[in-house]
């Protein structure tokens, strides 16, 4: 039956599949496989502009013009969301890569990257930012 839905509807449907069951959802058939390929990469892309965003947001607090107590609270908070964000991007990009869907050698070569720095507890992206020499001073 979800085999004969119109695509409209099938977009509609794959929009609100939770990332954790959205790659399943590729099984019905070709039709439901692009769909769910399109809304993935939407989805990766929505990560990597999120953890730009985020990223800018905590650009203020590197230049040292902050109070101490907040500091810390924002640097853990900060730490806590870039991380969060990183594991959902990278699931979907795995498993994005795990069944087919991307073609691109480029892109997996960046997808088994960025795989493997997360897996060794490094940070695929780059973005770890660290105490500033002022906050290193005496």
């Amino acid at each position: 039956m979800l085999d004969r839905l119109p695509v409209e509807i099938v977009e509609r449907i794959v929009a609100k599949i939770p990332d954790t069951d959205l790659i399943a959802a590729s099984k019905v058939d070709s039709v439901w496989w692009q769909e769910v390929r399109q809304e993935a990469y939407k989805r990766w892309k929505n990560y990597a502009t999120t953890i730009g965003h985020v990223q800018a947001l905590g650009k203020p607090f590197e230049k040292g013009n902050i109070d101490w107590i907040s500091f810390e609270d924002v640097n853990d908070f900060y730490k806590r969301w870039i991380d969060r964000l990183t594991e959902d991007q990278l699931y979907i990009m795995e498993k994005m890569l795990r069944n087919g869907m991307v073609v691109d050698p480029q892109e997996k070569e960046t997808i088994e990257h960025a795989l493997s720095e997360h897996r060794w507890g490094g940070d695929p992206w780059g973005l770890n930012w660290e105490w500033n020499e002022w906050t290193q001073q005496e």
